[in-house]
């Protein structure tokens, strides 16, 4: 797919890095349905840079004139985020010592983002609806109706039809929310943007701090290129930013990326996607990561036994021959597996699934800042209402 001069107009002026057909394709439908004033709901994972789409939605309408405000609808407290969102009268609650606007407001006429619109509570949700279907709210402590003109943008990584199915979202705020719904992919989805990302954050951290510049080995880039980023940009840029600190002016290593990659807890190996997620590319550059492993531990055994080049056979691979070429000598990573002579360790498990990778991000994330939840729902781009969720969800220790 050859990316419209539209989109790449929308990449210069927002700063938006990749060349992916899924993020184009997020940016062009984002530019379509800017001018219509319909509902939108921005979905993807945390950290894959959703909240770029509602400012091009603002900037490309109608109401680019008018305000845009963004809320994290998961980072205000339950008791108060119907006081945020519509505002309350003077003596509504305990501290309420003047009347207030809220957000609904505030942003008549342009555009509000509700950011992590799953985390609203299911009154909160019913004051959205209203607003939603007729464009009138109630201030808290008040039995007057106002009304508003606004265009709302909401955005989750949250499956929400799962969601409803649970009774934690309603069904009709859902689809009054997803009239038109944009997927923003995942880093791990977007090939060699990956590459064009690390690159950029490597330069401006050089740029910006005076030191010298780093580059990353062909074996680095493999890793990168097969590791799954559940933390996508934002844990991208965290592990670069890094690198380019602790390793100004080396070229990075596969060893140097490896060691500030998070370790399943099965494998103790970084997480990489599932086969099934993975494309031939992908494969192919994970068989040779495995393949320059063994070897490096066949060279390591050599070395520790005394054994000399000359009688010890190198680790060989066999080429597979794939039915579907036929029978022209491919070599296939995957289904297929390669015969490699069996060394003193023992082979690599299966890749951890998405819910591992998940909750060992988080375990990590508290180990690194002692326990502080709020510093680390900050580090990983979560609210600490979320963070806690997660925390009980995966059995964790509060």
């Amino acid at each position: 797919m050859e990316i419209n001069e539209e989109v790449q107009r929308v990449k210069q002026r927002f700063s938006i890095i990749g060349n992916s057909q899924a993020l184009a394709l997020a940016i062009e439908r984002a530019v379509r349905v800017a001018p219509i004033d319909l509902s939108v709901l921005v979905t993807g994972e945390s950290g894959s840079g959703k909240e770029f789409f509602p400012k091009i939605i603002h900037q490309f309408g109608a109401r680019k004139h008018k305000k845009y405000i963004a809320v994290n609808c998961g980072a205000i407290p339950e008791g108060t985020i119907d006081s945020e969102l519509f505002g309350h009268e003077k003596g509504a609650f305990t501290g309420a010592v003047s009347t207030r606007k809220g957000y609904f407001e505030e942003a008549d006429g342009g555009t509000i983002f509700l950011d992590e619109v799953a985390e609203l509570p299911l009154t909160t949700q019913a004051r959205l609806l209203r607003v939603l279907e007729t464009g009138e709210f109630l201030k808290v402590g008040s039995s007057t109706v106002q009304k508003t003109d606004i265009r709302v943008v909401a955005a989750t990584n949250v499956n929400l039809q799962e969601a409803v199915a649970k009774g934690k979202f309603r069904e009709d705020l859902y689809y009054r929310l997803s009239t038109v719904v944009i997927n923003v992919p995942s880093l791990h989805d977007r090939g060699d943007d990956v590459l064009l990302l690390a690159r950029k954050f490597a330069s401006s951290f050089s740029e910006n701090y005076m030191t010298a510049p780093i580059s990353f080995s062909e074996e680095a880039k493999r890793v990168m290129m097969v590791y799954r980023w559940p933390g996508n940009v934002r844990q991208l840029k965290n592990v670069v930013e890094q690198l380019a600190l602790f390793n100004a002016g080396k070229e990075i290593t596969r060893m140097d990326m490896m060691d500030l990659l998070p370790a399943s807890r099965q494998t103790d190996c970084p997480v990489v996607a599932s086969p099934k997620e993975m494309s031939d590319h992908e494969r192919k550059l994970l068989w040779q990561m495995v393949l320059g492993l063994r070897q490096e531990v066949e060279q390591l055994r050599r070395e520790l036994h005394g054994d000399s080049p000359d009688n010890t056979q190198s680790p060989v691979v066999t080429t597979a021959v794939d039915v579907n070429t036929g029978g022209k000598g491919m070599l296939t990573p995957y289904p297929f597996h390669p015969v490699i002579p069996q060394f003193e360790t023992p082979p690599p498990s299966h890749p951890a699934s998405l819910e591992d990778a998940e909750r060992d991000a988080i375990k990590a994330a508290l180990a690194r800042n002692n326990g502080d939840k709020k510093a680390a729902a900050q580090e990983l781009n979560i609210s600490p209402r979320t963070l806690y969720r997660k925390i009980k969800e995966f059995g964790l220790p509060l």
